[in-house]
């Protein structure tokens, strides 16, 4: 069975948490790509930024939902996630929308566990690790490029 070294993209397009938001729209936009690992300056993951983070950025803000019993307030949802949503609406570097800590693979990870995380976890982009060094990327297109034949 195929692993992820088989299958991954070795030219990895990745970003620093200085790029700014435009930056990022115009390299996604460019390449093609669906996101792109953030690395820190030794090529550490530190997590990965994709089109949903700038999307993100566009979308009306969620008011969360609050009852009133005997002057105190409950929130029915966690006011937390509207401060995060906040963050990314106002972010302007990647430092501020990307997503951490990123949901990664080893090299030697099969394809049908490649597929089994992206499915349970709802991503799309994975990053290929090894010994903390990023070493390649698997989209998508990757997996089905791969059951295709």
């Amino acid at each position: 069975m195929k692993n992820a070294a088989d299958i991954m993209t070795r030219e990895v397009i990745t970003v620093s948490l200085e790029t700014t938001v435009q930056q990022l729209a115009q390299l996604l936009s460019a390449h093609g790509i669906s996101g792109a690992p953030v690395v820190d300056p030794d090529g550490k993951v530190l997590g990965i930024v994709t089109e949903s983070d700038l999307i993100d950025q566009n979308k009306k803000v969620h008011i969360p939902t609050v009852i009133t019993i005997l002057d105190s307030f409950f929130f029915l949802e966690n006011p937390d996630k509207m401060e995060q949503e906040m963050r990314k609406i106002a972010g302007a570097t990647v430092a501020d929308i990307y997503t951490r800590p990123a949901v990664t693979v080893a090299t030697t990870t099969p394809v049908d566990e490649i597929a089994t995380i992206m499915a349970e976890k709802n991503v799309h982009t994975l990053p290929v690790v090894d010994n903390g060094q990023l070493q390649g990327i698997i989209g998508k297109k990757d997996i089905i490029r791969t059951i295709a034949g």
